[in-house]
Parts: structure tokens; C-alpha cells; sequence
């Protein structure tokens, strides 16, 4: 089975990019923002305007059209698919196992300070390792958690502080 990532594209244009697909790009890289593409004798000028490595999102600007890119990758849309994703209503104030693992690596301690976006954990289900990150800046108020442990679905691992 093929590794296949899912590209949305401003909310309107869907792609599925397969690994080998991403090998067959012929890209001339300008700098570190701005790259050049070349797809059936066409020319493209990509400049990269916002970067969210975390979250997957982009913003670019395609021979001066601005796009908002979204990536997903293979456990994106596994997870999205069983039905296991938090959504928008997850409490930003505490991290639950969103299916059944085993954890592999706690990475903070109660009392540390995060920014949104910082490993807090490793979790193990279905042969692939998950990193849970922060979802805001904050303050650990406990881990209920330990490296080697078998967690369910929905169990409560890590708890921030309430913001005032």
C-alpha cells in the first residue's frame, strides 16, 4: 500500500500525492521562501508567505495568486477516517489519547512551561508513533501518564493549567 498525502488547496482544489509523486517534482530552489517549478514545460514562480509546520497549513503565492495550502498526511486521514480526530471541540486544557496506544516517550513534567506547538508525549497504536503536541501556550498541571504505559481511547494524559 502507498503512502498517499492529501492536499487541499483554498478550501476548492483537492490533491492526492503519492510519495513518488513528490520524487518526480522538478524544482530549482531560489532561496529559502521562493522556489521555482517546472510542470509540462510550464514555469512556475512559488513564494512561501506563512508556514505553520505544526498544524500542516501554508500560505503561498503562485505567479502572484495566493493560495492556502493544507496538508494531511497518510495518519491525518487514517485518523480523520476511523472517526478518532478531536475536532474543534476539544477542551484546549487537557490532552486525551485519541485512540488506544501505548506511550513511548512523556517529554514534560508537571509544573513546565509549553508554547503551543511543543512535544508533549509519543504515543504507539496501529504500528505508528504519534506525537501529541500542545495545543497553547501554558503550564503542566499534571501528567497521568508514563512511558511504557497502555492507554484507551479518550484517557486523559496531560492537564494544563486553567487560563484566568
Amino acid at each position: 500500500m502507498q503512502e498517499s498525502y492529501r492536499v487541499l488547496v483554498s478550501e476548492n482544489y483537492e490533491f492526492q500525492l503519492a510519495a513518488n509523486d513528490l520524487e518526480n517534482i522538478d524544482l530549482a530552489e531560489l532561496s529559502e521562501e521562493k522556489v521555482h517549478l517546472l510542470h509540462n514545460n510550464k514555469s512556475f514562480a512559488i513564494e512561501l508567505l506563512k508556514r505553520d509546520f505544526v498544524d500542516r497549513n501554508y500560505k503561498v503565492k503562485v505567479n502572484g495568486n495566493m493560495y492556502e495550502v493544507s496538508i494531511a498526511t497518510p495518519l491525518d486521514q487514517l485518523i480523520k477516517e476511523m472517526g478518532l480526530s478531536l475536532g474543534n471541540t476539544s477542551v484546549e486544557d487537557e490532552i486525551h489519547a485519541p485512540m488506544p496506544g501505548i506511550i513511548l516517550e512523556v517529554n514534560v513534567s508537571e509544573g513546565d512551561e509549553v508554547k503551543k506547538g511543543d512535544f508533549l508525549c509519543v504515543l504507539e497504536a496501529m504500528k505508528m508513533e504519534n506525537t501529541l503536541s500542545a495545543p497553547r501556550d501554558g503550564v503542566i498541571k499534571s501528567v497521568n501518564i508514563a512511558k511504557g504505559e497502555t492507554v484507551d481511547k479518550g484517557k486523559l494524559l496531560i492537564e494544563f493549567q486553567k487560563n484566568d
